[in-house]
């Protein structure tokens, strides 16, 4: 069985908690080498990519699920999204001089590049977005909340707490492993149980059972998480085989983007002329998609491909 590029569903029947367990490798390596990312801004599209994953697959959906990040710092954005078939894109937009400034001012205070410290260093203030769009349906569901604390992680499990209700608690590494990015996390959900009232029947054992879990969590390192050897089973029954661990069928990823010859010339065909005129270079309007990098070279008069 393949070890990588898989979300894993799981419940641990001791304590009734349920979770997801995912591993991104060669996957997540293609999303990002379609780029020349600066190291903070790959390590931050990777950790997105992996929290889009996770955070997907608690949903019941038919449709796109898109986790987006916004601030005011170097890096103004990150947007990562999956479809319910399993395909994953992500990217990131950021000030190359900026980041240049950044990146030399965390060096002289010698603080380390990592997802601990990414809001402060690179994504400012803003907020981060999640996103449901349902085949077929014009509605979306959106939540939004605040960047706040440390990194994306906590600006996830805030949102749980304050929008959803839901006690939530995730752990994941990103990072290179023989020159290839690779990813990595398990998130745990306490999902009420009530007895008709709105009232949970087991909150004093439940919330021992969660503390207990996530001590059990906290234990996990980055080197399990990217570990080129070890598969989401084998670590689930490693952190939690106390806790019997019941897990289910699990999803396959592939890195897809959706964009297209025709999906772009719609898009150029809505634009105002000032727009399209600003796109033309060298006789030619040129799109590049920011999810894959795809080029595609238009006729400015009649918006036919160009073959370049």
């Amino acid at each position: 069985m393949n070890n990588d590029n898989r979300i894993l569903p799981f419940q641990l029947d001791a304590s009734l908690l349920r979770g997801r367990g995912a591993r991104l490798g060669s996957e997540l390596d293609d999303i990002l080498s379609a780029h020349d990312y600066p190291y903070p801004v790959a390590h931050m599209v990777a950790e997105t990519v992996c929290l889009a994953v996770l955070l997907s697959s608690m949903l019941k959906y038919e449709g796109i699920f898109t986790l987006q990040a916004r601030g005011d710092g170097p890096v103004s954005m990150i947007v990562a999204d999956i479809t319910s078939e399993g395909h994953i894109r992500g990217c990131a937009q950021y000030d190359a001089e900026r980041m240049e400034v950044s990146r030399a001012a965390v060096a002289a205070l010698e603080t380390p590049e990592s997802s601990r410290n990414h809001l402060a260093q690179y994504l400012g203030k803003g907020y981060i977005a999640f996103t449901v769009d349902q085949a077929g349906r014009e509605e979306r569901y959106q939540g939004v909340v605040e960047l706040k604390g440390a990194s994306l992680v906590d600006c996830v499990q805030h949102y749980f707490i304050q929008s959803e209700q839901i006690v939530t608690g995730i752990k994941m590494a990103a990072g290179l492993r023989d020159g290839k990015w690779r990813a990595g996390g398990i998130m745990l959900q306490n999902m009420p149980e009530n007895d008709g009232r709105g009232e949970d029947v087991r909150s004093n054992v439940r919330e021992d059972d969660w503390r207990r879990a996530m001590l059990l969590l906290d234990s996990c390192t980055d080197d399990e998480f990217l570990a080129l050897h070890l598969n989401v089973e084998d670590l689930l029954y490693r952190l939690f085989h106390e806790e019997q661990v019941r897990i289910y069928e699990d999803l396959p990823l592939q890195k897809k983007c959706r964009c297209s010859f025709e999906r772009v010339r719609y898009i150029v065909e809505t634009m105002s002329e000032e727009d399209r005129d600003y796109l033309v270079q060298d006789g030619k309007i040129e799109v590049r998609c920011d999810f894959c990098s795809s080029e595609y070279f238009l006729d400015p008069k009649t918006l036919a491909r160009i073959e370049v």
